[in-house]
């Protein structure tokens, strides 16, 4: 379900024009099927009850757990001094995100506006742009928590199911002896 999501989100994004990053787009679809073939290898391996497709599968959901576990605890962790350092980093090493920003949130420059740089919003062309910096400022601790719930809320979920997929991995297998459960 995660693994589809993403991969719908990331096509809702390119299509609406409000990503242009090609590699963000690729990465998001990337992770989406790789989610999507490994929760396949899991439903294979619980149907055919094959020990070695389901031992693959609760390495792999760990490894994704603890990935995903250290990457919301950071994404809770960080303070509004060490986001504004993160967004100016961010900021600028990619051409095409500022892009994005300054088209979709209206705004130019990253603290100071320069009209001597070039600018792709509208209000460009008056010359009485805001800096992107305090408008970015705002929503980023929000969605940093709401990022980081959201991740501690699929990491246990993701340990739950590397449990019951250890649990049933060690039952025995009903086909191999009809009396086993008797």
């Amino acid at each position: 379900l995660v693994s589809l999501l993403l991969i719908g989100i990331a096509a809702w994004g390119i299509g609406f024009g409000l990503i242009s990053s090609f590699r963000v787009v690729g990465v998001a679809i990337a992770v989406g099927i790789f989610l999507f073939l490994i929760a396949l290898v899991g439903l294979i391996g619980a149907v055919k009850h094959h020990q070695v497709l389901l031992f693959f599968y609760m390495i792999i959901l760990l490894l994704v757990f603890i990935v995903q576990f250290s990457v919301s605890c950071a994404c809770l962790a960080l303070n509004e001094e060490q986001q504004s350092q993160l967004l100016e980093v961010g900021w600028n090493n990619t051409n095409s995100a500022r892009t994005d920003i300054e088209r979709n949130l209206n705004c130019c420059g990253f603290r100071v506006f320069d009209p001597n740089e070039t600018c792709y919003s509208d209000c460009f062309r008056t010359h009485q742009c805001p800096p992107c910096a305090p408008i970015i400022e705002e929503y980023s601790g929000m969605v940093l928590r709401f990022v980081g719930g959201i991740g501690l809320f699929f990491s246990f979920t993701e340990i739950l199911g590397v449990w019951l997929t250890y649990r049933y991995r060690n039952q025995k297998d009903p086909r191999a002896n009809p009396s086993a459960f008797l």
